[in-house]
């Protein structure tokens, strides 16, 4: 297995053409042949697989780390369906059991008060980022923007409602994606005043350089809206490398 390394030049020709061969536990160079490490670490799995199906069985990581979830996903869940690991049912006389262990695995993760909280919140993000139609990487900025407000204590005394409004408003002009209160406040159960208010104390308290909003911003949802093509939003300027038409 050999992987194109490029983040490193060689210090000998200062090329970029970096590789790590796998089989022989080695960094070489392929323009000058200099060997920069022979003792590297195969990160890879220890086994080997032939097809899908032999990569599929084998396999037994879990899913990748997450910011929406409180513990990242790093701790095992018991799922809701009444089938074991091979999708078979599990016996009536075992399923009380299994419903226990469910119970108390849901208590152990959260634990604690400020998990419960925190888990909640991260919960209804991603409930109204979906009621919105927000993409995922403004749903990642307001997971990071209510975890720091978490921590720094500024979710005690609100409601969850409150701050996940704030957060996703917060993060919606950090994205670029521009939203105003109106839209925040008609997917919340939170009025438009207590959310600007709320924002306005996440700015100060966690030091949000966020410029002020321009009509220039929602050109694209217009021109989305009445189904018109790249070349108005061009006209504006909306695009590096696509100047304005006159």
């Amino acid at each position: 297995m050999r992987e194109v390394e490029i983040t490193t030049a060689c210090p000998e020709c200062r090329g970029d053409h970096l590789v790590r061969d796998y089989s022989r536990a080695e960094i070489v160079c392929e323009d000058c042949g200099l060997v920069l490490d022979d003792m590297i670490i195969d990160e890879g799995p220890e086994w080997r697989a032939f097809d899908s199906e032999q990569r599929e069985s084998r396999e037994r990581a879990g899913p990748p780390s997450t910011i929406m979830a409180h513990d990242k996903g790093l701790s095992t869940s018991i799922g809701w369906r009444n089938k074991d690991a091979y999708g078979r049912q599990i016996p009536h006389k075992s399923r009380a059991q299994i419903y226990r262990l469910r119970k108390w695995q849901h208590r152990i993760r959260t634990s604690k008060s400020g998990e419960r909280s925190l888990a909640q919140g991260l919960t209804e993000i991603n409930t109204m980022a979906s009621k919105m139609g927000l993409p995922r990487h403004v749903r990642e900025s307001a997971a990071v923007l209510y975890r720091r407000a978490s921590t720094k204590n500024l979710v005690r005394g609100r409601s969850i409602d409150e701050v996940v409004a704030a957060t996703l408003y917060a993060s919606c002009r950090q994205c670029g994606v521009p939203r105003t209160l109106d839209e925040i406040a008609s997917k919340s159960s939170v009025d438009r005043k207590s959310i600007g208010r709320t924002y306005r104390t996440l700015v100060r308290e966690l030091g949000l350089k966020l410029l002020p909003q321009s009509p220039r911003d929602y050109i694209a949802r217009f021109c989305n809206r009445l189904e018109l093509d790249m070349d108005v939003q061009r006209r504006e300027g909306l695009f590096p490398g696509h100047p304005a038409v006159s």
